[in-house]
């Protein structure tokens, strides 16, 4: 018996650079969250990194087949496939 696939994740990333980017990322990262609950999107993942010290992410979590709709409406700087 063949075990159900699981759809592809995609990681939409926003960049933010300089010496407020923490504080930025993690604000934007918020808002972020936000968007997935009010629009009932799973998976809820969403968060920030630190790519270096004055540059940092926030990023959320999308199913491929959403991403068109989630990517019109945010407008993310990039995207990649999700690992986790």
């Amino acid at each position: 018996m063949e075990k159900p696939t699981e759809p592809r994740k995609l990681k939409l990333i926003w960049d933010f650079r300089g010496p407020d980017a923490e504080r930025t990322a993690q604000h934007h990262a918020i808002h972020l969250k936000e968007y997935l609950l009010n629009n009932d999107i799973s998976p809820n993942i969403t968060g920030s990194e630190a790519v270096a010290s004055h540059h940092h992410i926030a990023y959320l979590v999308v199913e491929e087949r959403l991403m068109p709709q989630v990517r019109d409406a945010l407008k993310p700087h990039r995207g990649q496939v999700f690992q986790g």
